[in-house]
């Protein structure tokens, strides 16, 4: 039997979908009858299933594992209820631009057994909803319904060329039980004609210009944003900072490594407040959603901007603006390749002048001296007890070189990013949006990819560093089952400083001497004690398979952070609940 759900299926391998990540209901039987049939005659040739018993670790894990590879993955789960259980998960995608798939079925439409797919369930009748897709819709760069199964592969293309099509994201599926239940004639699309659209270029004067400004300026800066995702920007960004020797760069998104620590044009990461913006004469925004928040930092009067992005206007955005002279919709990686090639070819001689030699070797002078910085601000305490950057100061040494991070630690990320330093593509990779808890899905999705894309145990070292409400909000129960389960090993460090702290820097910024200034962090209901058994839980959830400790002294964090490392790599997870001071 080839049905709609088996050519569903096919179409996703057939695109180069090698996971599905699902959470399945009644509206799903011949989607787990294709499975099975998939599993037993396709001899590899078809999407691994990973259950997931919740549905916003499922999307998480797809978005990770998109996120470090750039492939497309797919995400199935039940009706409206499963897709309202996306939750956050959906935000962090689209605004994560992560290449995501997601199906959900519809309740029957036909009642007295019309058609194979008709009602069968009470619940059938409680889950049909006017228009499902308005659930999702506004995060997602496409949503449709699969009518017939005669077009259902062109329909998971078409989705997928929007998935893939910058600005990249989340597209949304639906299809009822008896269009999936449809008999279908076998068929194969030939795919030479399903390629998402190409990278845009910079027009010619555009290149000049942005040049020539850069070149002119005293204090130019590049402020990124998400340029990282594509693993060769990183370098293209280098070269143009090697090129217009003085040129510094801002990190202000995090979401993925841009630029690497180890570059004397590095300035770190900063959520969209640096002096440097503040002092720069021109100004290169690329591929970046908050440079600044003018509330708190804003270029100097009589700053040139200029801003390249593959969403310029930022569509899903009510409200955004910058003061650019001009915006460009093009890609990071061929602009930024383009404005090395015109300035190291046509304004070379300008670029060997004395003045640039000159500040060539202050950038040097100053990056060495923000690495002492960070390191003097995150020594221990005189009582053993430690902060955030030295805690990860101490884990950098432990890990591997190559190892990803998978970063949701919220207001510690500053502290996390100065002290891990990446300095590889790829290797960092925060949440792509604001929606709390995509670390635990996330950190999984990034491993199983690079296993998947490296051979079996070969994959790189993975390390979620999150905020204990982070962790909490990530679903543990779900994330450490789903580890064991598929054996996919993370190191996962707890950053414990009793609560939330992120709704006490936002009511400070809006009230610095209100009444909730002299208040508790329990008077303000972001109190977390007791504080909960955080490697506990994730233990528990792993059926006792999983090493668990807690640390609150330097005397033994390192012994406990190096057999944390031990127990991932020899393949078993670990969950470190380190208690943190605040500030550093």
């Amino acid at each position: 039997m080839y049905t709609a759900s088996f050519a569903f299926f096919e179409a996703l391998w057939e695109a180069g979908v090698t996971h599905c990540f699902v959470n399945l209901g009644s509206d799903h039987p011949s989607i787990m009858e294709a499975i099975v049939k998939g599993q037993n005659e396709k001899n590899g040739l078809f999407p691994k299933i990973i259950t997931c018993p919740n549905e916003m670790v499922a999307l998480s894990m797809a978005d990770g594992y998109a996120r470090l590879t750039g492939k497309p993955q797919c995400v199935l789960v039940h009706v409206d209820v499963g897709t309202q259980g996306l939750g956050a998960a959906i935000h962090n995608a689209s605004c994560g631009r992560a290449p995501v798939l997601i199906f959900a079925g519809l309740s029957p439409y036909t009642i007295e057994g019309e058609m194979r797919g008709s009602r069968t369930e009470y619940i059938h009748w409680i889950q049909d909803v006017p228009d499902q897709k308005l659930i999702v819709g506004q995060y997602c760069r496409y949503s449709a319904e699969i009518k017939t199964g005669k077009n259902v592969k062109q329909m998971v293309n078409r989705a997928l060329q929007f998935a893939c099509s910058a600005p990249a994201g989340p597209v949304y599926l639906t299809g009822a039980r008896e269009v999936m239940e449809e008999d279908l004639t076998p068929y194969k699309l030939d795919h030479t004609f399903w390629n998402p659209v190409e990278p845009a270029a910079l027009s010619e004067s555009a290149v000049k210009t942005i040049s020539e400004a850069l070149v002119g300026a005293k204090e130019p800066l590049v402020v990124a944003g998400y340029t990282g995702r594509n693993h060769a920007s990183v370098g293209a960004l280098v070269k143009l900072a090697d090129s217009v020797k003085g040129l510094r760069v801002l990190d202000t998104g995090g979401s993925d490594m841009c630029f690497p620590a180890d570059h004397r044009a590095w300035l770190g990461l900063r959520y969209g407040n640096d002096e440097s913006i503040r002092t720069a004469d021109v100004i290169l925004v690329i591929d970046c959603d908050v440079p600044w928040i003018n509330t708190q930092c804003h270029p100097k009067e009589g700053a040139k901007i200029y801003h390249i992005d593959v969403d310029p206007l930022k569509n899903q955005m009510p409200v955004f603006y910058l003061n650019a002279l001009s915006r460009y919709r093009a890609d990071s990686f061929t602009s930024l390749t383009q404005l090395t090639n015109y300035i190291t070819s046509s304004l070379s001689d300008q670029l060997n002048s004395e003045v640039y030699t000159q500040r060539w070797d202050a950038l040097a002078e100053s990056h060495s001296k923000r690495l002492a910085d960070i390191i003097s601000a995150t020594e221990p305490k005189p009582d053993g007890t430690f902060g955030t950057g030295y805690l990860c100061r101490t884990l950098r040494k432990l890990v591997p070189q190559d190892t990803i991070f998978a970063i949701e630690a919220v207001t510690n990320t500053l502290f996390v990013a100065d002290n891990i330093q990446a300095t590889l593509p790829g290797s960092w990779i925060n949440c792509g949006g604001g929606g709390l808890g995509w670390s635990g899905g996330g950190a999984m999705g990034i491993k199983l990819a690079s296993e998947y894309e490296n051979g079996a145990g070969k994959g790189k070292f993975v390390v979620a560093i999150v905020g204990d409400g982070t962790f909490l909000f990530s679903v543990p129960g779900s994330v450490y089952w789903i580890s064991h389960r598929y054996k996919i090993p993370v190191l996962t460090i707890v950053l414990n400083n009793k609560g939330w702290n992120a709704p006490r820097r936002s009511m400070l910024l809006v009230h610095p001497d209100g009444l909730g200034s002299k208040a508790t962090n329990a008077e303000l209901n972001i109190d977390f004690s007791p504080s909960p058994d955080y490697a506990g839980i994730a233990k528990a959830a792993a059926g006792g398979n999983l090493f668990a400790e807690k640390v609150e002294n330097v005397s033994n964090l390192e012994d406990v952070l190096t057999r944390a490392v031990e127990s991932v790599k020899n393949g078993m997870s670990a969950v470190v609940d380190a208690e943190v001071v605040l500030g550093c």
